[in-house]
């Protein structure tokens, strides 16, 4: 697979959900569009470490005014994420990552967009990333992964020389995919301490501000953060509809592998018998999908979304629990299984397959 092509071809999750006819969909732009007040607000109350964006109108950019030339002077050559907000919420919203302000500022002015409806959020990037997380905090406890490297392999469900380390917290005794992670370990304990809140009256300001609720003290919600060499810990996202979606999430168990028996994630349980059908990515328009088909792929991408409406379950080679295809499968409740080691070379066209999405296998037939 072109890794380049792939990453071309992948989107936010709200536009997922847009694609979709999510009726979430517009609740979720908002909220995705605003996570950053969210997020300095919980830093002012509770000193959450966030990516604390620059902030400019977008038309003191076009018109290259003072306020924002001079942050250009001594910012220039910095690595950032350039973000254009929308004011309004039926427009898109566009961002490039990983140049410099001053490659962003060029990506800017070939944007054809009216400057008066977008703010611009300028955003510290590293390219000596640590580890990312996506978690989940409930009533049940705190579920999620983390990765070593880029926080993006997580959402998009893509990667090449590590595997995400799936974790799980009841709010008494820590639960890891591997065991022998100490150091991992201490970095999640590090990053789910930022929002344990004991303090009543900080709560209750919370839960005025976002509606918030808590269990065992921590903040209810989903989470995202980044680990860099320059930046030890941001907080980058604070979701509450999609941690209100998944407020029965829970990792109970690891699946085991035996003969025959494949185990990955589950990203949606049920039970379904189907015959397999392995979808390239630059086969999807020639495929015909009939109603017993389990769409078998390295990993879906939007492009996968016509043929994810028609079949019965979705297994994938790669992928996380919290990848965004992975919650939009959640969403059209299909039984799927995704991060399957080696999945391609042990299915073939037209097997018989069980998918055991309530335990995390598949099952070779015939």
């Amino acid at each position: 697979m072109d890794i380049k092509k792939f990453y071309q071809t992948q989107i936010s999750l709200t536009e997922w959900y847009e694609k979709l006819g999510h009726k979430n969909a517009s609740a979720l732009k908002v909220e995705d569009n605003t996570k950053r007040d969210r997020l300095a607000l919980l830093s002012d109350i509770i000193d959450l470490p966030y990516d604390k964006p620059e902030k400019f109108f977008a038309i003191s950019i076009t018109k290259r005014e003072e306020n924002f030339t001079q942050y250009l002077r001594a910012h220039g050559q910095d690595l950032c994420a350039f973000r254009l907000i929308p004011q309004n919420n039926a427009l898109p919203k566009l961002r490039i990552r990983g140049h410099s302000v001053s490659k962003s500022l060029e990506w800017f002015d070939e944007q054809t967009i009216d400057p008066q409806d977008y703010l611009v959020e300028i955003v510290p990037h590293s390219d000596q990333p640590l580890y990312g997380t996506i978690f989940i905090v409930n009533s049940h406890g705190i579920f999620g992964e983390i990765i070593r490297g880029g926080h993006h392999q997580l959402t998009q469900g893509f990667y090449e020389n590590v595997k995400p380390i799936r974790f799980a917290f009841d709010f008494h005794n820590w639960s890891l995919s591997d065991q022998n992670e100490d150091e991992i370990l201490k970095h999640l304990k590090m990053v789910v301490s930022k929002i344990y809140i004991p303090d009543i009256d900080i709560q209750q300001s919370l839960s005025k501000a976002f509606h918030a609720a808590f269990s065992e003290n921590y903040l209810h919600g989903y989470f995202e953060t980044t680990s860099s060499v320059e930046y030890p810990l941001f907080y980058i996202d604070y979701n509450r509809i999609l941690g209100d979606l998944y407020a029965d999430f829970v990792i109970s168990h690891i699946p085991q592998e035996k003969k025959n028996v494949f185990a990955g994630q589950t990203a949606y349980p049920g039970e379904v018998y189907g015959t397999a059908r392995i979808v390239h990515v630059d086969d999807i328009l020639q495929t015909q999908i009939e109603e017993d088909t389990i769409l078998v792929c390295e990993m879906t991408s939007p492009d996968y979304l016509p043929i994810m409406k028609k079949v019965k379950g979705i297994a994938t080679q790669k992928g996380g629990l919290l990848s965004h295809a992975a919650i939009i499968c959640r969403e059209m409740k299909i039984p799927c299984i995704v991060g399957v080691e080696n999945l391609l070379s042990h299915i073939q066209n037209l097997d018989t397959l069980f998918l055991n999405a309530n335990d995390g296998t598949i099952e070779k037939v015939t």
